[in-house]
């Protein structure tokens, strides 16, 4: 309950300062981050949730929601954490799309924030994803245990794959690896042999894989989000892309080294690019994003020339240099001082650096 306390008082105090009587939050993401991780989720295809929660300027907490979803919320997705319920049929909210609005206002006399576009709120998801930035420590011990527990599934089924396989089996292994784990799979990407160059998102398709694979995955659990990339080689690893790789690895070390409170995208973005500088693969920056704050969703913030957002302490990153062919990605969690990696698989294959007097591996290629 403290984690839940610290965050309505979050909102409170947003609310307070806007003059709004409460703010509204109905997206997934936001849903999960308030209560803990739990969910408000019925269809995974939409970003909004079924059932709202509403904090007041003084702190005040409600679930809003129609009659078909607030018994659930008040009896599982809810329990113990003090939302009072305030209902409405759901046949007047399918009439009037502003119902969950107007039956907040209703609640407390007063203009309402909200996370997305509801008829009669005042947007502000900019506003609400700046206080979901700084991890609360019990998130930050969640996102440990999903990190290890990532890193160490995805890490078992690169060591399983064969040649032949195809990136769709691949990814069915991965999907099915990360539910074992109670989580799920919302970005998985595999790359084989010759895709690895051509494409930098690359959807599996029924191509085989002979020579050498890419896996990139990003998972969900809780709320919480941890994506990772991983390389497997049958054989001997190409020169070339042993090569590309440990330069990859050497963007991946700058930008964890300028990944401290207070630093600007912008200036993480400017750091990448003088690194790939550094390490011989100019402008390779523009070819792809490098990744950035990562959180309840996949990517919070990407880092880009004009970005302003600054990092926080006790936040987490998903960084993915790629120079092309080949990739480095892990997930890290930024505190007052230094960083911790929370992602790596166990007995993976290493490029050592060292980051401002601090050991970092990052993950190299695995031969088969």
């Amino acid at each position: 309950m403290h984690e839940i306390d610290e965050k309505v008082d979050r909102l409170a105090r947003l609310a307070a300062s806007r003059r709004l009587g409460g703010i509204l939050l109905n997206t997934q993401p936001n849903f999960a981050w308030l209560t803990g991780g739990r969910s408000n989720q019925v269809d995974a295809s939409r970003e909004n949730g079924s059932g709202c929660l509403l904090v007041s300027a003084r702190g005040e907490r409600f679930a809003v929601a129609n009659n078909i979803e607030m018994p659930r919320l008040q009896e599982e997705a809810l329990a113990g954490l003090g939302f009072s319920p305030r209902e409405y049929l759901w046949t007047q909210e399918q009439a009037e799309p502003g119902t969950p609005i107007a039956t907040a206002k209703a609640a407390l006399r007063g203009e309402i924030g909200c996370d997305n576009a509801l008829p009669g709120g005042t947007p502000m998801e900019a506003e609400i994803a700046a206080l979901r930035a700084p991890l609360t420590p019990a998130e930050v011990d969640r996102y440990r245990a999903l990190g290890r527990d990532l890193g160490g599934i995805v890490g078992e089924v690169c060591r399983s794959i064969v040649p032949h396989l195809t990136e769709i089996e691949i990814a069915q292994r991965v999907a099915a690896g990360v539910a074992c784990i109670g989580g799920r799979a919302i970005v998985t990407l595999v790359a084989a042999d010759d895709r690895m160059g051509r494409f930098r998102h690359p959807v599996p398709t029924q191509a085989q894989w002979h020579h050498q694979v890419m896996v990139v995955v990003s998972a969900q659990r809780q709320g919480l989000v941890a994506a990772l990339s991983r390389i497997v080689v049958a054989g001997q690893v190409p020169n070339v892309l042993e090569a590309r790789t440990a330069a990859a690895a050497s963007v991946f070390a700058r930008l964890v080294t300028k990944t401290t409170p207070g630093a600007t995208g912008a200036q993480l973005f400017q750091a990448a690019a003088q690194a790939y500088a550094d390490a011989g693969f100019p402008s390779e920056e523009l070819r792809h994003h490098q990744g950035g704050a990562t959180g309840y969703r996949s990517r919070e913030w990407i880092a880009h020339p004009q970005s302003r957002e600054t990092v926080q302490a006790r936040q987490a990153f998903a960084w993915n240099p790629t120079v092309t062919g080949t990739k480095v990605e892990e997930t890290i969690v930024v505190h007052e001082q230094g960083f911790e990696v929370i992602t790596a698989s166990p007995d993976w294959p290493a490029i050592p650096l060292n980051v401002g007097g601090q050991a970092l591996a990052a993950p190299a290629i695995l031969s088969i």
